[in-house]
């Protein structure tokens, strides 16, 4: 609203200087044809030839004068023209318009700084993308690597003791899932790139949803150990949004925690109403993150170091989807991070604030 009205008054002090001097040069066109009318009163209509002169006089300075007047207040759009040129041509260049288009000149300087993020931020996503498919590529020799190896012995060792066999078989099915999870994270970064997040919006039981998650990602949580709680004061607790989506975002932060948890420890999961707003928070001990991190997790294709090490590091999607739908739903997400604890914030309206 404040840009707007700036610009408004742009305009206006342009349109209050521009009726300023029309007045000024209507008023001297309307004096110059009370004089010709009263010379003409004095005798001077008689001498036609002094009259034509006169009025021919009169007409070429007003031309002049409307030329002057339009080159002069084209000048100003001129300038915004040249600037937009300039902004498309990626010029570097100090952007200056004239004193009239000052808050104009704002928010083309804005505009810019807005393009160049954006940029940035492209360059940025495609070369994460391109680093983390080139890992993925490396990483993924070393799983088919071991299952074409085992299944050579399997194949060639046909006398080979049933326990070994099994042990053999174990190893090669684990190898096997592992190569299935990095080939769909392929996919999963094609898909993101193609997808366009719809919302199908209704009330939903946020307790009712939280549980449930729970207990359905209970063989993820327990794989090191790890449980979970539910902690709120009010079980009945619904927001508008989409289930299914919303769903997506608590399993996405959900997984996360557990798989950066320290083993054997506890998941807290709390929801609490706050000035139209309910709050979900994911509590896990784990390693600390440092603040530049916490800005960065939520970025498509970012990874923690050592996520690439281990089998719990994805394509750093996750986050990055959660907060695209948090944001259609209207609401923020954050992390925060202090003594060995992380904590993920999911802030949703409880009325459907968005059309």
């Amino acid at each position: 609203m404040k840009n707007r009205n700036e610009n408004n008054s742009d305009y206006t002090r342009i349109q209050l200087k521009a009726f300023r001097e029309l007045f000024i040069v209507a008023t001297c066109t309307a004096l110059a044809i009370f004089c010709i009318a009263t010379l003409r009163n004095y005798g001077l209509g008689e001498n036609y030839p002094l009259l034509v002169g006169i009025a021919l006089l009169l007409c070429i300075l007003l031309l002049f004068l409307i030329f002057v007047f339009a080159k002069r207040y084209m000048k100003p759009f001129q300038d915004i023209d040249r600037q937009l040129d300039a902004l498309l041509s990626d010029d570097s260049s100090e952007i200056h318009l004239s004193k009239e288009l000052a808050s104009t000149e704002q928010k083309i300087v804005a505009l810019r700084q807005a393009m160049e993020k954006r940029l940035f931020d492209a360059q940025l996503a495609e070369q994460r993308k391109n680093e983390l498919v080139m890992y993925l590529a490396h990483d993924i020799r070393t799983p088919l690597t071991s299952v074409v190896g085992y299944l050579n012995l399997l194949d060639e060792a046909k006398d080979m003791p049933e326990e070994q066999r099994e042990k053999y078989t174990h190893i090669t099915l684990d190898k096997a899932n592992r190569l299935e999870k990095m080939i769909n994270e392929f996919f999963e970064i094609t898909r993101y790139s193609l997808q366009q997040i719809r919302l199908n919006k209704a009330t939903v039981d946020l307790c009712y949803m939280l549980v449930q998650l729970t207990d359905e990602l209970l063989p993820v949580l327990t794989r090191n150990g790890n449980t979970s709680v539910i902690k709120m004061d009010n079980e009945d607790i619904t927001v508008y949004g989409d289930r299914e989506k919303l769903a997506r975002v608590f399993n996405n932060i959900l997984r996360n925690a557990a798989a950066y948890s320290y083993p054997n420890t506890e998941i807290v999961i709390s929801a609490e109403e706050h000035d139209g707003n309910v709050e979900i928070k994911f509590r896990n001990q784990g390693k600390m993150l440092p603040p530049e991190k916490l800005e960065t997790i939520f970025e498509k294709f970012y990874r923690m170091d050592d996520a690439r090490n281990s089998d719990s590091g994805g394509t750093g999607l996750g986050l990055a989807i959660s907060k695209e739908i948090i944001t259609l739903h209207g609401g923020t997400v954050r992390a925060e991070s202090e003594n060995d604890t992380v904590t993920f914030i999911v802030t949703i309206p409880l009325e459907n604030t968005l059309s």
